[in-house]
């Protein structure tokens, strides 16, 4: 079955919403539990540390016709913990996504092609098997749906998305500029 994901996304109008939290235990299950209780759709959500150990940023992906994307960033600016949340759908940004696709290979010939389309995508072999390899393909979100389209006529057997993942082009240092934001918050002072 061949699935058109980019077609698919091409309908909804996506917006990304990055999000500045207090790196502390219970801060995505609260997060969490505001999009459940406010019934906020999310298309993707990712979340890492980053190089502030008391800082963790989050990257939020909202279908804005299912979900308002000016909602979800009032509403989480509730939240305690959430330090900074910006709307970079509008501004220069990098976004990202990593998928890891294991496709199933039935023989030598079918390995050297799906080889082909995976230096065709720019992207590299991670797991090789007697019947099946695993892909790692990053880049925007059509990238990813074009691989797997092109990828499907060969057996896709698992596909996974990280959602997307963004940052603002240019100098400037989100976290360094709410640094201050941190620390009043929770009362403390930097070490």
């Amino acid at each position: 079955m061949l699935v058109d994901h980019a077609a698919t996304r091409q309908h909804h109008q996506k917006h990304t919403l990055v999000a500045l939290v207090e790196n502390k235990p219970g801060v995505l299950n609260r997060v969490a539990s505001l999009f459940r209780r406010r019934n906020f759709n999310i298309d993707s959500l990712a979340v890492g540390t980053t190089d502030d150990p008391q800082v963790s940023r989050m990257t939020i992906v909202v279908d804005a016709n299912r979900t308002s994307a000016e909602l979800v960033e009032s509403n989480l600016y509730k939240l305690v913990n959430v330090i900074d949340v910006q709307d970079v759908t509008q501004v220069p940004a990098v976004m990202r996504e990593l998928a890891l696709i294991k496709v199933h290979v039935a023989n030598t010939q079918k390995r050297g092609e799906i080889k082909h389309v995976v230096d065709m995508f720019q992207s590299r072999v991670v797991d090789v098997c007697k019947d099946s390899l695993i892909i790692e393909v990053t880049g925007d979100e059509e990238k990813v749906d074009s691989m797997l389209a092109v990828l499907d006529e060969y057996g896709i057997v698992e596909v996974v998305r990280t959602g997307r993942i963004a940052m603002a082009r240019g100098a400037v240092n989100t976290i360094a500029q709410h640094e201050e934001v941190v620390f009043s918050t929770n009362g403390a002072e930097p070490e």
